[in-house]
């Protein structure tokens, strides 16, 4: 199976954007943070794709999962067959 492409839009001091990152690296997932605080563009990227302004949101082969804690995520990803 190959891996999945996998971007994370969080911001700095977010602890459910830290939570993600954490189950994430803990499950050995390649992805791409992108700070939305910093980040104008992919803020407003992030708003095109999920509808809501409200982090974490991950992509994960083009599929959006917004706004949500570790179990969400885990479920989503087991969901998708990576985990």
């Amino acid at each position: 199976m190959s891996s999945p492409t996998i971007m994370l839009y969080s911001r700095a001091y977010c602890s459910w954007c830290m939570d993600a990152k954490e189950w994430l690296d803990k499950n050995h997932f390649e992805y791409e943070a992108i700070d939305i605080g910093t980040d104008a563009e992919a803020a407003n990227e992030m708003v095109r794709i999920s509808g809501q302004q409200r982090v974490p949101t991950i992509v994960v082969n083009g599929e959006v999962l917004a706004d949500f804690g570790t179990p969400e995520l885990e479920a989503f990803m087991k969901a998708k067959g990576h985990v």
